[in-house]
């Protein structure tokens, strides 16, 4: 059985959660795109009207030897608010939802046990609207997108929303890093 592995998430702006990913070890690729929508080959300014469907969201591959879904899924709950509804911070709109998307039924059932794990814990103080959603296709962004933080760290977006959760990342999960 192959050790890679595909996982797709949408948790707000995917500049964020691309730059969170690209620091585990075991990933060995994060893609910014589109998804669960109802057009082809939506375009970023048709998919931030909100009339597309598609959420914002990264393409994750990943070694699963290196890496579990199960550590994939809490790095992902701790790096962006899953309590929002189809926003994270001043991004609002459906595109800004947070979405586990499953690709089988092993990740489905994962997901949900993750989640329910979370709300008996009372990890948050509000219930968490995290969709899981049965995953379809996946539409890559434009070039301008992919690798957006590290080609952008200066903005004032990098600077004030994606430097903080890499911070995080690596106060928390510092063992999960890559070493480089």
């Amino acid at each position: 059985m192959s050790t890679k592995q595909k996982a797709i998430f949408a948790g707000g702006c995917f500049w964020c959660t691309e730059a969170v990913f690209q620091q585990i070890d075991g990933v060995e690729e994060v893609i910014s795109g589109y998804t669960g929508g109802h057009i082809k080959n939506p375009a970023y300014r048709e998919v931030c009207s909100g009339r597309t469907g598609h959420a914002e969201a990264i393409m994750i591959t990943y070694d699963s030897d290196r890496v579990s879904y199960e550590t994939l899924l809490e790095i992902f709950f701790a790096t962006h608010d899953p309590t929002t509804l189809n926003r994270q911070g001043n991004d609002i709109g459906t595109q800004y939802r947070s979405s586990v998307f499953y690709t089988s039924k092993a990740q489905k059932e994962k997901a949900s046990a993750f989640i329910k794990l979370l709300e008996e814990k009372k990890v948050f103080s509000q219930p968490i609207v995290t969709q899981l959603e049965s995953f379809d296709v996946f539409y890559e962004a434009e070039e301008n997108h992919q690798n957006y933080y590290n080609d952008n760290r200066e903005q004032p977006y990098c600077q004030f929303l994606i430097s903080p959760k890499l911070e995080k990342v690596k106060k928390y999960y510092s063992e999960k890093l890559k070493t480089t």
